[in-house]
C-alpha cells in the first residue's frame, strides 16, 4: 500500500485555490501514477469532497486514469482529419507492433495506446502524441520508427 500522507501536502497546497479538485488529482497522479481507489479514498477524507464527486472527476477527464499505464501514453487522434489523412492505417501498424489493442498496456510496461480527441494539429494530419510531445504527418512506417526510438531511449536509460 502506498504512503498516503503525501496526499494530506499536496491537498494543503492548494488550500486558497478556488475549485482545486482538478489540480490536486493531477498531483497526486503524478506522485502516485494513477488514481487508486485507496488514493482517491484518502484525496475524500482530506478534502472532506465526497468519493462519488472525486470519482466522477476523475473518470470523466481522459488525462486521468484509475488504473496502471506503461512508461509512455501513446495518444492517437481520431478526429476527423486524422480519419481522412490516414489515422486508421497508422493506428493498425502501432497496435501491430505494439501487440496490444487500444486502452491496453504492452506486458513489459513501456506502452500505453489511448485514443484521443483532437490535438489541435489538423494541418499536420494524422497525429500522434506520446506523453507531452506531438508527431505530426504520419504514415504506418514512420509511427512505427518513433516508437521504435522511444523503445531505445527506454532500455538505454534502464
Amino acid at each position: 500500500m502506498p504512503d498516503l500522507s503525501r496526499i494530506d501536502e499536496i491537498v494543503a497546497s492548494y488550500q486558497s485555490t478556488k475549485s482545486p479538485l482538478i489540480y490536486i488529482l493531477k498531483d497526486v497522479q503524478k506522485e502516485f501514477g494513477f488514481l487508486s481507489e485507496s488514493v482517491l479514498t484518502q484525496v475524500a477524507r482530506v478534502t472532506r469532497i465526497p468519493l462519488s464527486d472525486i470519482y466522477g472527476v476523475a473518470t470523466f477527464y481522459s488525462l486521468f486514469t484509475t488504473k496502471p499505464k506503461g512508461q509512455h501514453i501513446v495518444r492517437c487522434c481520431n478526429n476527423a482529419p486524422c480519419w481522412v489523412n490516414g489515422s486508421e492505417e497508422v493506428l493498425q501498424k502501432i497496435k501491430e507492433y505494439l501487440e496490444i489493442e487500444t486502452g491496453e498496456t504492452t506486458g513489459d510496461g513501456t506502452f500505453t495506446l489511448e485514443f484521443t480527441s483532437c490535438l489541435g494539429l489538423c494541418a499536420v494530419a494524422p497525429v500522434m502524441m506520446i506523453d507531452d510531445q506531438v508527431f505530426g504527418n504520419l504514415t504506418p512506417e514512420k509511427a512505427v520508427a518513433i516508437l521504435r526510438d522511444y523503445k531505445t531511449k527506454g532500455s538505454a536509460n534502464a
